[in-house]
Formats: C-alpha cells, sequence, structure tokens
C-alpha cells in the first residue's frame, strides 16, 4: 500500500545484514564468502611475499572491516577468516598442508617486534567497537549518540550503561567493548 519494500532474512543493507537472528554464523556467512572469493581469485604463486602481504593487509583484512565496526563477530567466524588468511599466506590450498615457519600470534606482532603487522581479527573487532561505544561518550549530540542514549541509557552515560532488556545485537556488540573504553578513560 506504501510503495514499502519487503526484506527477506538474508538480505543487507549497507553490505551489512539487515537481520540478525539466533545463528550469528549464518547472519554473517556472505562475510565468510566474500573474503574466501577475494584469497581464492588471487594466484599466490605469482605474489612474491611482500605482495602477499599487501593483498592480506589491504584486502582480505580489510573488507570485514566495516562490519566488524557495527556487530561483534562470532569467535568461530574470526577463527574461520583468520585461518583462510594464514592458509593463503603459507600457500596452502584445499588439502595440501604446509608448513608454517611461524605462529600467526608472532606475525601479528608490529614489524617493529619482529612480527608481519597482520591484525588479530577479534582484537580489531573489540576495538572498532570500542570506538563506537566512546563515540556515544563523547559525541553526545549526533543521531547515533541520541538514538542509543535514548534507549539503552537514557539516566547515566555509556560507561555506567548495562545491557539492559530485549536489547539489539548491535547494542550488544558495543557492550561488549564497554570495559576496553572505562579503561582507556582518563
Amino acid at each position: 500500500m506504501f510503495g514499502a519494500q519487503v526484506i527477506k532474512q538474508h538480505e543487507t543493507y549497507l553490505g551489512l545484514p539487515s537481520l540478525i537472528g539466533r545463528s550469528k554464523s549464518n547472519s554473517f556467512a556472505q562475510l565468510k564468502s566474500k573474503v574466501t572469493n577475494k584469497l581464492s581469485g588471487w594466484k599466490e604463486k605469482l605474489l612474491s611475499t611482500a605482495g602477499k602481504e599487501v593483498l592480506i593487509k589491504a584486502v582480505a583484512q580489510a573488507v570485514p572491516s566495516y562490519t566488524i565496526s557495527c556487530f561483534k563477530l562470532p569467535d568461530n567466524l574470526c577463527d574461520d577468516l583468520t585461518s583462510m588468511i594464514r592458509q593463503f599466506w603459507w600457500g596452502q590450498r584445499k588439502n595440501e598442508k604446509k608448513l608454517a615457519w611461524v605462529s600467526w600470534e608472532r606475525l601479528c606482532q608490529p614489524k617493529e617486534n619482529g612480527g608481519m603487522g597482520f591484525r588479530d581479527l577479534k582484537s580489531f573487532n573489540k576495538a572498532l567497537l570500542a570506538k563506537q561505544g566512546w563515540r556515544l561518550l563523547t559525541n553526545t549530540q549526533s543521531l547515533f549518540s541520541r538514538v542509543f542514549k535514548a534507549k539503552y541509557f537514557p539516566d547515566c552515560d555509556f560507561t555506567d550503561a548495562s545491557i539492559g532488556n530485549h536489547p539489539s545485537f548491535a547494542w550488544r556488540s558495543i557492550m561488549s567493548a564497554q570495559s576496553v573504553v572505562k579503561k582507556g578513560i582518563r
């Protein structure tokens, strides 16, 4: 009657899932397939180590950035994405296993500390969500802040807020990083 479109459960809006159900892995399956498609399209035999590093940092680890700045990804999905990136780095394909000469944790260290500077997706996810919490705390006149404050913490500020009853997945995600914001406050 009003010309509004019906949103199907697995459609996306601005690259994010429009509805997030009980199965978070299914909601973010498109993200996993995007990274898989990017990695499988590259011919790692033709790339130098520096080329692989640039492609991992600029594409494979950048694809989920927008999503992880809004939602906390399930740990198993972060592990799957990290596994795909790690396999690309070491040159593994399908059933072929190659020896990893250095632990992935070591490769995620900054270059000054002997690592490659790759991102740990779980930590990066938490940092980006903490950034959203910081925006709620400091940018109180933004629409984002006013809507979330009115709905979830009308009588206090973000650091004193609680999850409350029937919160959205976005609010749960931001609240998962509340401790990081509290540690960083001066």
